[in-house]
């Protein structure tokens, strides 16, 4: 099954609410849910199986829920639930821990025991945006018990892994419509991979990963550091190998089952952010050379090499049919 979303907007106003409720309690869990606007309740929801995790899209306008005791014993899906806020405030309270949350944050709490939680939505925050990630507890190798410490608290999402896991779940969320059921399983293990080692590295404990798990997550943080610094001439393997506090020999071999080497990555990147800033209409006015220089390629002579090479086009013919609205070239890869 791939993505599915429903807005409640195409219900009659005295059903919306009702069915928002309903939403909530099969997707995340039983909660008591309250609302001023329950009377002709505005909010969106999709859901996006991922394999082994489950993706929960959600849009609403300001509301609080509570999930007491007596519902957790009713009915517990044995749940983490991890929690990027797009957009407006919420509150979480759980066990003795609670936090205020904004759009950028990241937060965690558990289906099996009580909580509450208060969403807030105003011109001076946006309306209350969010994408949750229900992560099996069986599926998380971690001791239980440190992970509790996590619940209902801020956790940093704009450095690090954290950045990462947000920037995956954006993406995976934005192609939701288009991934089918391969595709999602792929992207459900990576995700479970990099939110558990999000988790590990929170509490202090990368061990307890799998080995394949942090294979995986290295590889992933040397992806988004090549694309973060694509723009820097000195980024080079042996910059990224210092970097990650690996040896060169090392990252070779971490890319020797891909098809193409570090190297070749970052030229292909490099050359994929020429080929677009050269049909930019806002970049007509910079010089073909200084395109190349803006992406770390800054000898005029290569950049134009290595472009001919990939597209079969000089960068300055590729920009002059872009002006014509003729088609770009593609490279081999697809890009």
């Amino acid at each position: 099954m791939t993505y599915a979303e429903l807005d409640t907007t195409s219900l009659p106003p005295e059903h919306r609410f009702e069915w928002w409720c309903q939403v909530v309690e099969q997707g995340v869990a039983p909660t008591r849910i309250t609302s001023a606007h329950a009377s002709d309740f505005a909010g969106r929801a999709g859901s996006l199986p991922l394999g082994p995790v489950q993706m929960t899209t959600m849009a609403f306008p300001a509301l609080e829920s509570d999930r007491p005791a007596q519902l957790v014993r009713r009915s517990d899906p044995d749940t983490f639930e991890l929690t990027l806020i797009l957009g407006g405030a919420m509150h979480v309270a759980q066990d003795r821990n609670e936090t205020c949350l904004t759009a950028g944050d990241l937060a965690m709490w558990t289906s099996s025991r009580p909580y509450r939680g208060q969403a807030m939505s105003g011109a001076d925050v946006g309306a209350s945006r969010a994408i949750i990630l229900h992560l099996p507890q069986t599926l998380v190798p971690l001791p239980h018990n440190r992970v509790g410490q996590l619940l209902a608290r801020r956790l940093p999402a704009r450095s690090g892994m954290g950045r990462i896991l947000a920037r995956c779940l954006e993406s995976v969320a934005q192609e939701a419509t288009v991934l089918d059921d391969g595709s999602s399983t792929r992207l459900g293990n990576t995700v479970l991979d990099l939110a558990t080692g999000f988790l590990a590295q929170q509490i202090g404990a990368q061990e307890r990963l799998p080995p394949e798990t942090r294979h995986q997550l290295l590889l992933t943080a040397i992806d988004t550091f090549i694309e973060d610094n694509l723009a820097d001439s000195r980024l080079t393997p042996d910059a990224i190998a210092a970097h990650h506090c690996i040896s060169v020999r090392l990252l070779h071999q971490l890319f020797r089952d891909r098809s193409e080497t570090v190297s070749a990555r970052i030229r292909r990147l490099r050359l994929e952010r020429c080929r677009d800033d050269l049909a930019a209409p806002h970049l007509y006015a910079l010089p073909v050379y200084a395109i190349g220089v803006r992406w770390g390629l800054t000898s005029p002579a290569a950049f134009s090499r290595a472009f001919r090479g990939a597209y079969g086009v000089s960068p300055g013919n590729h920009r002059e049919a872009s002006r014509r609205g003729l088609s770009h070239p593609q490279d081999p890869h697809g890009a």
